[in-house]
């Protein structure tokens, strides 16, 4: 067995002596050891916190403390450790495709560690039932949002006989495999932070914020899993998921598998133009904006460029206006009759089919749904309502959703095999999701993706930046 191995495994047992190692509060707490001690070495995570008069570590150095105080033949109580084992024997047979098959291998050989990037639709959540049955100790996973936490309950209720648990949503029960949320988990880690062995973070790419990260820094479990089809962070902070949960073990993209385990897919870009009146107030609305930006030396390459506009909007008549102007100029490209127009063709050439249609702003939202008769979904849609919507959806009874931004990740449609993207943000990884919408595998399905793009605005850049990915440069 070799070193990693033997460490992993001795996760299990306790070590009786002299120091004492315990969990308090989202820390480590080393006891027995003053600060001048002589002849022990405190493991390099410690700090002496004088308050207490105690070494203390943050408590996702659980595994690393673990390891030196073994290497070092330090004799010690491990009474940090309030997690357990379980048999976790699946109902059914797994069957792992041979990439999640990979993914899982690569992610042992890294010590049970790090991060499997999948395309949505290729079977993520088979990669975390084979984590849990492979490391048999208490599980959380941690998900963005209470319709994905119940998606994920009913997952793992069909495929183990174990007692699954919730926190959220009015549940706070704890079992051998307990869901909960990013908002929901941060608050309890402090309390919880030692109670489970497995952490896995669904949709991982929410962990690094300033407040999730908490999650993973006050629990010492050590071994996790991030699942993800898009890391990458726009404000460049996805680098700490290699402290969090460990580095990318797998990383397939939605190319690989199109024709074979997804949906054959292709991409349809739709050029459309202002009118005259619209061309003329945009026209004029861009030149205030872009003089105010001149004039104030705004520079948007810069990182904090956009605040520095807002905040001087917020100082004078003339930036006050120059934030009307942008404004303006936003809804006249991204709400321009033309795409109504276009919208209305699209939905002429697939008249059977499932469709989904993307928007940037919830009141182009509701025009879509009024002036074509389908339903609306945004987060001011009751949760009961939504869920309707999407039975009906998935069911056939309606063939077309509108929506904003709320259906680009963590909801179940697999019927869908169209998607409409009326207007976006610049960002590439929701461009993907909502590619990811429509790629769930099914006979002969061939997936598109349209984009409706305002040409000659500031649009076009947008539409270049949110396209500027691998899934996105391989299918004409």
């Amino acid at each position: 067995m070799n070193t990693q191995s033997a460490n992993d495994e001795s996760l299990i047992g306790d070590m009786t002596g002299e120091v004492r190692l315990r969990f308090d509060a989202g820390t480590l707490i080393l006891e027995g050891v003053g600060h001048d001690a002589v002849g022990v070495s405190v493991p390099r995570a410690f700090a002496w916190d004088e308050r207490v008069r105690r070494w203390r570590a943050p408590a996702h150095k659980y595994r690393q403390v673990f390891a030196e105080l073994v290497r070092s033949n330090i004799k010690h109580t491990d009474d940090a450790r309030g997690y357990h084992e379980f048999d976790f024997i699946p109902k059914t047979s797994l069957n792992p495709r041979p990439y999640q098959h990979q993914a899982i291998e690569a992610w042992r050989a890294a010590g049970r560690r790090g991060v499997v990037v999948l395309p949505t639709g290729a079977g993520k959540t088979l990669v975390a039932e084979m984590a849990i049955a492979d490391v048999r100790r208490s599980t959380l996973i941690i998900v963005p949002t209470i319709d994905l936490m119940n998606q994920w309950y009913d997952v793992l209720l069909a495929r183990f006989d174990a007692e699954i648990g919730l926190i959220g949503g009015g549940y706070f029960e704890i079992g051998a495999i307990t869901i909960t949320t990013y908002s929901s988990a941060f608050r309890i880690m402090e309390r919880l932070g030692n109670k489970f062995g497995l952490l896995i973070f669904d949709e991982c790419h929410h962990l690094p914020s300033d407040v999730y990260r908490y999650a993973a820094e006050l629990s010492i479990a050590p071994f996790r899993l991030g699942l993800t089809a898009t890391p990458e962070r726009a404000d460049e902070a996805h680098h700490l998921l290699d402290e969090l949960i460990g580095a990318t073990v797998l990383r397939r993209e939605a190319q690989e598998f199109a024709g074979e385990y997804l949906a054959d897919y292709k991409l349809v870009r739709v050029a459309v133009e202002l009118t005259d009146d619209e061309r003329v107030e945009y026209d004029r609305e861009r030149i205030i904006y872009r003089d105010f930006l001149t004039a104030s030396r705004i520079n948007f390459a810069s990182l904090d460029g956009w605040q520095h506009f807002v905040m001087l909007s917020a100082r004078s008549e003339a930036g006050r206006r120059a934030m009307f102007a942008y404004r303006q100029s936003k809804r006249i490209a991204l709400g321009t009759e033309a795409k109504l127009i276009a919208l209305a063709d699209i939905f002429a050439r697939h008249p059977d089919e499932r469709l989904i249609v993307f928007t940037a702003e919830n009141e182009i939202v509701y025009r879509i749904s009024s002036q074509f008769l389908i339903p609306a979904i945004t987060h001011e849609t009751p949760i009961k309502e939504r869920r309707d919507w999407l039975h009906a959806f998935n069911a056939g009874e309606v063939l077309a959703l509108a929506t904003s931004k709320v259906l680009n990740e963590g909801v179940n449609i697999p019927e869908a095999s169209v998607a409409v993207v009326l207007s976006g943000s610049g960002s590439t990884r929701e461009h993907i999701q909502r590619l990811g919408r429509i790629l769930r595998p099914a006979p002969n399905k061939q997936a598109v993706l349209y984009e409706v793009v305002t040409t000659n605005t500031a649009e076009e850049r947008i539409s270049e930046r949110r396209s500027n990915a691998r899934q996105f440069q391989t299918n004409e």
